[in-house]
């Protein structure tokens, strides 16, 4: 197979097209009639994970490797230390990042992993019904999500409806439509600010909350007859607890 033929699989099914503005979804390292190998999958990329992967494959990555461009590459920084390996293996690299949360990601978290139906999907925001309260759905999602620590905002005592946005989307607050939002990468101002407005936040972190991109895109290749092998990085976190 040759990678234009891969690319023109995920662009179908999840259009590239969607991402949003500053986001580099798409081809990041490669040509499009290079012949690949193995099919990796993974959430991000590091060192040690591209040492293991055979020459001539391809690895489809939520975070694109290059976000901002580069100004220097210095082979003893990142991302330039990977992407020195990554050429000297012949290895492709994709990314789905903005358009795979619209069309994938958070439904599959939701669905999935926390087992509530969606009601409806805008944008980066997947919305359910939840009617509990909001101390018992929030140990839910934790102990669904195997979060050994969790950051609540208690802006309301009840959840009738919440809304799930995996990664970073506190952002998306001023249009959020629902009791409860759940997201990673909570600021403290962004906090503060849900409080003051009624709203209930629960942190579910950012790796915790899109660690599920490999095991949900190797389920959609299944479907179109092509085996993803999922070589997941790690958390660059470590809790320690006080």
């Amino acid at each position: 197979m040759k990678l234009r033929e891969l690319y023109a699989i995920l662009d179908e099914l999840s259009p590239f097209e969607m991402q949003d503005s500053w986001d580099n979804s798409g081809l990041i390292l490669g040509e499009m009639d290079q012949k690949i190998g193995t099919i990796y999958l993974s959430l991000d990329i590091e060192a040690e994970m591209i040492a293991k992967l055979e020459p001539g494959s391809v690895l489809i990555v939520h975070h694109p490797l290059i976000f901002k461009g580069l100004k220097q590459v210095d082979f003893r920084k990142y991302p330039s230390n990977i992407l020195r390996e990554a050429i000297k293996k012949d290895i492709a690299i994709i990314a789905m990042h903005t358009n795979y949360d619209q069309t994938h990601l958070n439904r599959y978290v939701l669905e999935e992993v926390l087992g509530y139906e969606t009601e409806e999907v805008e944008g980066y925001l997947a919305y359910f019904r939840v009617e509990k309260p909001f101390e018992i759905f929030a140990a839910e999602v934790g102990e669904k999500l195997g979060l050994s620590v969790i950051r609540t905002v208690a802006g309301c005592d009840f959840v009738s409806r919440a809304a799930l946005c995996t990664g970073a989307g506190a952002s998306l607050l001023p249009e959020l439509r629902a009791d409860c939002l759940l997201t990673g990468d909570i600021k403290y101002h962004e906090a503060l600010a849900a409080k003051e407005e009624g709203k209930a936040l629960i942190d579910i972190g950012h790796y915790e909350s899109e660690r599920y991109f490999a095991v949900s895109l190797r389920r959609e290749l299944q479907n179109k007859g092509l085996n993803g092998i999922i070589a997941n990085s790690k958390n660059p976190f470590r809790y320690i607890k006080g």
